[in-house]
């Protein structure tokens, strides 16, 4: 899967990036590809925050835990 970044460079001369599709990945760095690289650390941090909430949500409970791709 791909995500569209969306950078801008600050008046301050840092350049902020956050993901369209997960608004809440946003990062900044001193480069571009610093501010990519945060930004992808920041979706992992997501990710990582997100996995922990539902292991907690539903732990002790009967549950199917699968893996799913999303493609195009």
């Amino acid at each position: 899967m791909k995500f569209t970044i969306v950078i801008e460079k600050s008046e301050d001369g840092w350049y902020v990036g956050q993901l369209e599709e997960v608004p809440a990945a946003i990062s900044q760095g001193k480069t571009i590809e610093e501010c990519k690289a945060n930004v992808l650390d920041a979706l992992l941090e997501i990710f990582d925050t997100n996995r922990e909430l539902i292991e907690v949500e539903y732990r002790g409970r009967n549950v199917i835990k699968d893996s799913v791709e999303l493609v195009g």
